[in-house]
């Protein structure tokens, strides 16, 4: 199994965190995102939409995080990312989703170039834009969140958490202020205590040098 991956890609760095919990052997291959290599007529032959990532199995690839996400929890149910009966996985998918789909799609690294490059939108002005939506996003997390738990949705990270882990990696490289979100907060760093997550940053990955 190949995971085609960028050091700082949100979606690849999801996969890669569910990847660890559930134990799978897999090979990582990166694509150079600011090289544009997602775009190359390879690359392109094995993800039409030239997005990250992409996971390479014996059925064939899947180039949708999320899609890969729920592929890997009916291939491989050990340590489950959607565990409890259908209100509870529902619950994870809803918080799932509130983060890539509502906050992830209009923050990742196209929209940003294209506000740069199309738009001649400044840094500062680009970055504010990225701030305003992660914010507006993490205000309607951090409400859906029970302190009680432990993660996300209970005591073990889920789909939730793992789809949570990247967004605040990325908030923190904009400089979003995460003491407005302490559930949020609290969530981030007990999920970078476990081997999984660490193994999943961006800053460990072969590509980040």
């Amino acid at each position: 199994m190949k995971l085609y991956t960028y050091f700082r890609s949100s979606a690849a760095y999801r996969v890669r965190i569910a990847l660890n919990l559930k134990n799978i052997v897999h090979q990582l291959v990166p694509v150079n995102l600011l090289k544009s290599e997602q775009q190359s007529t390879d690359y392109l032959q094995k993800n039409p939409q030239g997005l990250l990532p992409s996971l390479e199995t014996e059925n064939g690839i899947l180039g949708q995080s999320l899609a890969i996400l729920e592929y890997l929890e009916e291939q491989y149910p050990e340590t489950p990312l959607l565990p409890g009966n259908a209100w509870q996985k529902a619950h994870i998918r809803n918080l799932s989703y509130a983060i890539a789909c509502d906050i992830h799609p209009i923050d990742n690294l196209r929209v940003l170039k294209y506000l740069s490059s199309e738009l001649n939108v400044d840094d500062e002005a680009k970055n504010k834009w990225y701030r305003h939506w992660v914010e507006v996003g993490f205000e309607k997390i951090e409400r859906m969140l029970d302190s009680k738990n432990t993660f996300c949705a209970g005591d073990s990270p889920s789909l939730a958490d793992v789809c949570l882990v990247p967004q605040v990696f990325n908030a923190i490289r904009f400089k979003v202020d995460m003491a407005a979100y302490p559930k949020i907060a609290a969530i981030y760093q007990r999920c970078n205590e476990l081997a999984a997550f660490i193994d999943a940053a961006p800053e460990n990955q072969p590509d980040a040098n």
